[in-house]
């Protein structure tokens, strides 16, 4: 039909449904032993709504695209609010002889008049208070409740999509405006948002972008509802970001089974949410426990990349850092074992944080000596660098270290730095109740006899490390020594400072 006819049928439609609605009130007021008015002074006010509405369709001079596009959405609203109120009055009702057959005869009427649409949309059945009974068939497709948000400015609209939602089970909350509907979303939390497309002042698509923009309130599902079936429409929402769109009047068969699919992807997207809340939780576990051994960085490539550690066994080319306190022994003879343990927990807190600015492994307290590693468990290019210019760094920081041994009233201290750069194994060592990631090797034994030549303040280095640097040194003594254990002499060399990236060096 053209747009003349389409205009003219909806005037005698409504006329008709506004004269059911008053026939229905009338068999309501003369039952005076039910009471339900709430719902039939609502359904009155639909009534004169509507008689408005056919008034201004007598006054339209003009039929424009745009027009027509306002009249349709404005009387699937009206028809959404008359076909509500009756389904309500004929529950209030339940099946009153005097009522029922008024409410049938509205209920299709308004069917009747849905179909004037549906040459651009698929129409609704007919449907009336009853399907809401167990034995129906929506009533086998379960939907487990959430907390449900209605957002349309109509209070019809409002009312009975309410109603719709809290006959299946779902608790729900309603708001008039996108301003509205954002405060009650800062204070609760919700699982599904039905959503009006046409509001004043923001409309349901703003506010819907505004909702896909902020993180926390992305991830609720939302469902686009409009008198207005426009294709157009229908695709910006989704891309939007909208789970779905729905056309006024409902189908409840239609309305429940998308509300089910969109709350049920809800709460396996939950689901994940808490999956991967816990899974952090327990990799921030490991980082705390593990960042007492490891840098931050080697325990993140750990946790991101556990396949690309070969903590089984493997040959590793590392530099290896070991430090000794001169003259702990006697220190410890003299004093008591409470301030011996507050030296060494001075000590030892700085080094560990000097080591891990440069990126080194602390793989070993063994009594006041310190073992770490460049290279292992994960490898880089600068590792030796790293591990001679770390050396400085340490030696360097033992002025810190008296500093608070002065203020503990304990005795200043000096140490003594070994390095050594070569092949070892490096993987976890042990039993299956006990494992300990560690390095073994002639390389390993050949740094601790490097250290054992050493003064307090000093570091030597031995010609494998020297060979592996890229960084410029300053070397101040070399020689060869017979170190116990190795048959060959090994040339080592004091160092005194680091140049290029690093540009550190120790007072003379």
């Amino acid at each position: 039909m053209d747009s003349s006819q389409f205009l003219h049928e909806i005037q005698r439609q409504s006329q008709k449904i506004c004269k059911l609605i008053t026939q229905l009130v009338s068999a309501i007021h003369g039952c005076s032993s039910i009471d339900f008015a709430d719902n039939v002074s609502r359904l009155s006010q639909s009534a004169i709504e509507l008689t408005d509405f056919t008034k201004q369709l007598n006054q339209m001079q003009a039929h424009s695209e745009e027009q027509l596009r306002d009249v349709r959405h404005d009387f699937r609203n009206l028809l959404n609010a008359v076909t509500g109120y009756c389904e309500m009055v004929d529950e209030d009702c339940e099946g009153h002889p005097a009522i029922q057959p008024h409410t049938t005869a509205l209920l299709e009427a308004t069917s009747k008049a849905q179909h004037l649409f549906q040459t651009t949309t698929q129409t609704p059945q007919h449907y009336s208070a009853t399907f809401f009974n167990d034995d129906k068939p929506f009533a086998e497709i379960p939907t487990e409740p959430g907390h449900l948000l209605v957002i349309d400015d109509k209070q019809s609209n409002r009312d009975i999509l309410s109603h719709y939602l809290q006959k299946l089970g779902h608790s729900v909350s309603a708001v008039s405006s996108a301003k509205q509907a954002l405060e009650a979303l800062n204070q609760q939390s919700f699982d599904l948002i039905l959503l009006d497309l046409i509001m004043p002042e923001t409309d349901g698509f703003q506010l819907l972008k505004q909702l896909k923009a902020d993180e926390d309130k992305r991830a609720i599902p939302v469902i686009m509802v409009s008198g207005i079936d426009d294709t157009e429409g229908v695709i910006q929402c989704i891309k939007a970001g909208a789970e779905d769109y729905l056309t006024k009047p409902f189908n409840p068969i239609l309305l429940e089974a998308r509300l089910s699919a969109c709350l049920e992807r809800k709460r396996w997207h939950d689901r994940e949410i808490s999956i991967l809340n816990e899974l952090e939780k327990r990799n921030r576990f490991i980082r705390h426990t593990f960042g007492q051994y490891l840098t931050d960085e080697i325990v993140n490539n750990l946790l991101e990349n556990p396949d690309g550690l070969d903590l089984g066994g493997a040959y590793r080319q590392v530099t290896i850092l070991m430090t000794d306190i001169r003259n702990f022994t006697n220190l410890c003879e003299q004093m008591k074992p409470e301030r011996v343990v507050k030296l060494l927990n001075n000590y030892l807190g700085v080094m560990t944080n000097v080591i891990m600015d440069y990126r080194g492994t602390v793989d070993e307290f063994i009594g006041d000596a310190i073992l770490a590693l460049f290279g292992a468990p994960v490898q880089r290019e600068d590792d030796t660098d790293r591990a001679v210019a770390c050396a400085i760094a340490m030696q360097l920081a033992m002025e810190e270290v008296n500093s608070k041994n002065r203020q503990d009233g304990l005795p200043e201290i000096s140490m003594g730095i070994g390095i050594n750069t070569g092949e070892v194994i490096a993987g976890n060592i042990g039993s299956d109740k006990r494992l300990k990631y560690a390095v073994v090797g002639r390389h390993v034994n050949l740094t601790a006899r490097v250290e054992s030549f050493t003064k307090g303040g000093q570091i030597l280095a031995s010609q494998y490390t020297i060979d592996a640097m890229t960084s410029p040194l300053t070397i101040t003594h070399s020689e060869s020594v017979q170190l116990k254990g190795i048959q060959d002499k090994v040339l080592i060399h004091n160092i005194q400072g680091i140049s290029g990236n690093y540009n550190l060096a120790l007072k003379d």
